[in-house]
């Protein structure tokens, strides 16, 4: 027997993004009925889970893909600054539910760790600089050093300059305000403060089917994976943060909006180190170039980490492949993906990407001392027996017109009635600025009454902190100390 429920929201997925929207809707309209279907059995054990991503909290202060150096020589900064700017957005939502309950002591999801740009070579080093410089009259970047020389280096970055012939020039560009997020934590605390406030949470629940209604609501049916019931939800709203699964439930919803994207399945292997005398010895994330012809989001880098308390070391990404869209997915997530609207797409990234394809076929056949050959460029005294191999997660890159998008991509339909958040990087950082996208868009004839409430949150929103160094100043200071940052 089926049975039917009514619910104003329905957010599918239990990640960062729908624990995200969730929150802000639970504080904004706390009499809404709100309803969280999730396929795994518990809250963020995707995508959003500690170590199937990095935990960067990305705000463009090391990623250097996000600086590309322009034909003229000129440093491109506008994606770092873009980013930065979002994460901004996110930090002070931290802050204002960390004050208000919604989050518990913040060391347990948040901690200090210095973002580092890593560059060898005198050409990178020249680049590095430049970078520096288009960034140091922007408040966000303000306090970014600019190092080189050996014992400096040697002095941050002891690991690092171990064993190292400095005969060839190094820099750093060394932010000491940079963050490591626990996502999995944030989430699952997050979704609790949902539930004990009213919020259905179902776990082991997948969505089968959704179908508009006359009315311009949603039906879902949704099945329980481990007694095989089915169940209906009618629904005002649906939000899809189901990671790399949200493209096929979006097409499976048959938005006009979706057609025409397709999604490519990049996997991602780590090198996972918890010996006491290495992670003694460096305290940082530290983010180098990517390899020629490999995607922005493949840039190595040598992270300090803190899980459940503890301090790691963490290096890759290394590349892995599967058809599966979700760690735990299908094998037939890819093919099930590909449609009339989308074939072309998708045929066009096999014939333009072919340096990018050819960099997955190299990291597919890479085997285990080749990957520590390529820590030892970070780090040349890394031993073997130190390090071990970690898979983390999937992650599903935004094919549009013909090629790739490495960003996170705010998906809504006409009538603002079902919304979803495709790509990755930098994905879960700038989680609270893509959720305020889409209450905006979505519910744009609430949003003007939510907004006192949201600048409670918010302080910030709608102002551009580049261009006010004052209401930086003074944001960026509560939010330190309510966050012990």
């Amino acid at each position: 027997m089926t049975t039917t429920a009514k619910t104003d929201v329905v957010l599918v997925g239990a990640g960062i993004m729908s624990a995200t929207l969730g929150a802000l809707l639970r504080r904004l309209e706390p009499d809404w009925s709100i309803t969280l279907v999730e396929r795994l059995d518990g809250a963020a054990a995707e995508s959003s889970a500690a170590w199937n991503n990095a935990s960067t909290g990305h705000a463009g202060l090391c990623e250097l893909f996000y600086t590309p150096e322009r034909p003229d020589g000129s440093i491109d900064v506008g994606k770092a600054v873009r980013v930065n700017e979002q994460f901004q957005v996110t930090r002070q939502f931290w802050a204002y539910a960390v004050e208000n309950g919604m989050l518990s002591e913040p060391r347990s999801f948040l901690n200090p760790i210095p973002h580092v740009s890593f560059v060898q070579g005198a050409h990178r080093v020249d680049y590095l600089r430049r970078r520096r410089e288009a960034l140091a009259d922007n408040p966000l970047f303000a306090h970014t050093e600019f190092v080189t020389g050996a014992d400096e280096f040697a002095r941050r970055l002891p690991f690092m300059a171990a064993g190292r012939d400095f005969a060839e020039p190094v820099a750093l560009n060394w932010a000491a305000d940079g963050t490591d997020v626990d996502f999995g934590v944030l989430a699952r605390q997050l979704i609790a403060y949902g539930v004990q406030r009213g919020t259905t949470a179902l776990f082991g629940h997948e969505v089968r089917n959704l179908h508009r209604q006359r009315d311009g609501g949603w039906t879902l049916t949704v099945r329980n994976r481990r007694t095989g019931e089915s169940r209906t939800l009618n629904a005002k709203f649906v939000f899809v943060g189901a990671g790399g699964d949200a493209l096929r439930l979006l097409q499976r919803a048959g938005i006009k909006e979706v057609r025409g994207f397709g999604g490519f399945p990049i996997g991602g292997q780590f090198l996972r180190s918890r010996h006491p005398a290495v992670v003694g010895a460096h305290r940082a994330k530290v983010y180098g170039l990517p390899a020629p012809g490999a995607p922005g989001i493949t840039a190595p880098h040598l992270d300090a980490r803190v899980v459940n308390g503890k301090s790691w070391l963490l290096f890759g990404p290394f590349a892995s492949w599967s058809p599966r869209f979700l760690k735990q997915g299908r094998v037939t997530d890819l093919p099930r993906s590909v449609r009339p609207d989308n074939l072309v797409s998708l045929l066009s990234v096999g014939v333009r990407q072919r340096r990018l394809l050819n960099y997955l076929l190299g990291q597919l056949r890479l085997p285990n001392p080749a990957r520590m050959e390529v820590l030892r460029e970070f780090a040349p005294s890394a031993m073997d027996s130190d390090w071990e191999l970690v898979l983390a997660g999937q992650r599903v890159q935004v094919i549009r017109r013909g090629g790739l998008e490495f960003d996170t991509t705010v998906l809504t339909s006409a009538d603002g009635s079902i919304a979803g958040l495709l790509g990755a990087s930098p994905g879960a950082s700038t989680a609270v600025s893509a959720m305020l996208e889409v209450l905006e868009r979505c519910l744009a004839e609430r949003y003007q009454s939510w907004l006192p409430t949201l600048k409670e949150m918010v302080p910030s929103l709608g102002a551009s902190l580049s261009r006010e160094p004052a209401l930086f100043e003074e944001v960026w200071s509560w939010g330190s100390k309510v966050l012990g940052l």
